[in-house]
């Protein structure tokens, strides 16, 4: 079998050669360089450049703009030279597919594993990533999520500083490459997800401003600056580029699921909304596939999120539960500065009504952000409607050393926590490395090295984001910051994975997988049925009840999070799945000491 997703941008193979097409409606003239000679291209009314020429697969090309300035097409398919170097064609049809049959698996069987393909393995690359499938299903993984792959300046970065979405990153291999992972990947019955990113551009190597001014808006300011412009004049195309993104990784490289980074920071005042039209035309390009959307969203937009009569999403799968991390995050480690003060306050309260309800912000004010309120209510959503997880990538690699939970937590308080989080009727996602408490940090990286101006700026940004905790007042402790920009911080973000056959790695990793079992015997028949309610209680002595109630079942959860033993009711007719008390239930009563929880299940009533 072979795969193409047809689009009106970038270079494609037609009949008679090559057509390129180039939306640049800034520009004042535009030629196309290709294999070295320059081609005039004539411009429509609406500012598309298009041509068809004799070259074919392999022929390097790009764009001259007004005369000078040479940039690669913002729609390539590979840049084997980095961002700034020229664009490849690429014939989709050349790779044969074997999976042919595969349409996917259902959400509720999802268990996440996020991924940064050049951390993964010694080898960084797809290829390097495709040898470590087998452990990871043999692990009880369903699905792996990749950090962003588009192409990015230099040879190491999170893939958050993309800017030509459609090229997978050449120092992890090449289009090729990708596809026989993921082709390999379903011949193992694994899903894989793809992290996109649609809301910037990253700093070096966007040439898009030269040519196409209206991609962009002062009207909606982000972090990173002017705003993608989805609800302007010249839009259209705009929302057009994106939408054909998603429908190219999901139909060319065969992708099961997209996670789509902060959509918060993409603001539509148009209707319908960029997000709406997004799912929709990707739901409806692939009926009968089981694809997996899922959103970062700060907002808690529930709205999102809704189900129809069939139990299916309407338009997203689910949201990360950032809610459910930070509540653990606060009550684990008792840090309270940058965002966890808006869970420090009660950790324990939050924590239950997000793991129960999966928002813990359902309209309430932050603390962290004074006059911000932020969510909608969410109780009515089922829990596969939320990915929770104690790490990823962004937990771990924004703290200043980028240090895992495993270097930060107990172990018995991080056992209770982790056998709540894979037990429960969540999606759950592990980050790479978390199975076996891998040692290793995962710290903040990037390769600017051509461009020793930028370097500078992220090395000071680096150091100056911490400035307000008071562990980085001193100067001399900021220093210690990890540089962003030295490769060794890019080799100690590395995980080992010979570490698995030592200990404590070895326990830990056999401890996951225990669990993952128990959630593929116990917990999958029960989230596959109808959802019928959930209730948390918290008592004062912090005990946290918790339950989920579904047409197969009822899930129970009992924890003591407080500093003395305490009795706790159980039933007589419930079935234990996961203990760590210290003694066997009686008469229905367990004691737990501090730090210890039981978690049951029993028939519906």
């Amino acid at each position: 079998m072979r795969r193409i997703h047809r689009m009106p941008f970038g270079a494609e193979n037609v009949d008679g050669g090559v057509r390129f097409a180039l939306w640049a409606p800034t520009a004042h003239e535009v030629r196309l360089v290709l294999d070295g000679e320059d081609h005039v291209i004539g411009r429509s009314d609406d500012g598309w450049y298009r041509l068809t020429s004799k070259a074919g697969s392999g022929s390097r090309y790009g764009y001259r703009i007004d005369g000078d300035l040479i940039v690669p097409d913002p729609a390539s398919r590979f840049q084997p030279d980095d961002v700034h170097g020229l664009s490849l064609v690429v014939d989709p049809r050349s790779y044969r597919w074997s999976d042919s049959s595969w349409t996917g698996r259902p959400w509720e069987e999802t268990v996440l594993y996020e991924v940064h393909v050049g951390t993964a393995s010694p080898e960084g690359t797809f290829a390097g990533l495709m040898s470590k499938l087998e452990c990871l299903r043999h692990l009880g993984i369903t699905a792996i999520e990749l950090m962003p792959i588009a192409e990015f300046p230099g040879r190491r970065n999170w893939g958050y500083d993309g800017v030509l979405p459609f090229a997978p990153d050449s120092a992890y291999g090449s289009p090729d490459d990708l596809k026989r992972l993921v082709d390999h990947a379903h011949g193992l019955g694994l899903m894989m997800f793809l992290d996109v990113v649609y809301n910037h551009f990253g700093p070096s190597g966007n040439y898009l401003h030269a040519y196409a001014e209206s991609f962009f808006t002062d009207r909606h300011p982000t972090p990173w600056g002017a705003g993608i412009n989805v609800d302007g004049e010249g839009s259209r195309i705009v929302r057009d580029f994106f939408v054909h993104n998603a429908l190219y990784w999901l139909e060319e490289y065969h992708f099961d699921g997209l996670r789509f980074d902060a959509v918060h920071a993409i603001v539509d005042e148009s209707m319908p909304h960029f997000l709406e039209e997004l799912a929709t035309r990707i739901r409806r390009t692939f009926p009968n596939r089981e694809i997996h959307l899922v959103l970062e969203n700060e907002a808690n937009q529930a709205r999102w999120l809704s189900r129809g009569s069939d139990r299916r999403p309407r338009l997203y799968s689910a949201q990360w539960a950032d809610d459910t991390h930070n509540s653990w995050h606060a009550l684990l480690t008792g840090e309270a500065e940058g965002y966890y003060e808006d869970y420090a306050d009660q950790p324990l309260q939050r924590l239950g009504r997000a793991l129960a309800e999966g928002f813990a912000y359902q309209g309430e004010p932050s603390a962290h952000r004074p006059g911000v309120v932020r969510g909608e209510p969410s109780a009515h959503l089922p829990p596969t409607a939320f990915v929770s997880f104690l790490q990823n990538h962004d937990q771990v690699g924004n703290r200043a050393f980028g240090e895992r939970l495993a270097h930060l937590v107990p172990p018995d308080r991080l056992k209770l926590a982790q056998a709540i989080f894979l037990l429960s009727p969540h999606i759950p996602l592990l980050f790479m490395g978390e199975e076996w408490s891998a040692s290793s940090p995962f710290q903040f990286f990037v390769d600017f090295e051509a461009e020793p101006e930028l370097a500078k700026a992220v090395r000071d940004g680096r150091r100056g984001e911490f400035r307000h905790f008071k562990a980085f007042a001193d100067p001399e402790t900021a220093r210690r910051i990890p540089d962003p920009t030295d490769e060794a911080t890019f080799q100690r973000s590395k995980i080992d994975w010979t570490e698995t056959d030592r200990s404590p790695h070895r326990e830990a990793l056999l401890e996951t997988q225990h669990l993952l079992e128990l959630r593929r015997d116990e917990i999958l028949p029960m989230i596959g049925s109808e959802f019928r309610g959930s209730r948390h209680i918290v008592s004062q002595d912090a005990i946290l009840e918790l339950s989920w109630t579904f047409e197969t079942g009822i899930l129970r959860v009992r924890a003591n999070f407080g500093e003395r033993p305490a009795d706790v009711e159980i039933g007589h007719d419930a079935r234990i799945l996961w203990s760590n008390a210290d003694s066997e239930a009686t008469s229905g009563v367990v004691q737990l000491a501090p730090w210890r929880g039981i978690i049951v299940k029993e028939a519906s009533a």
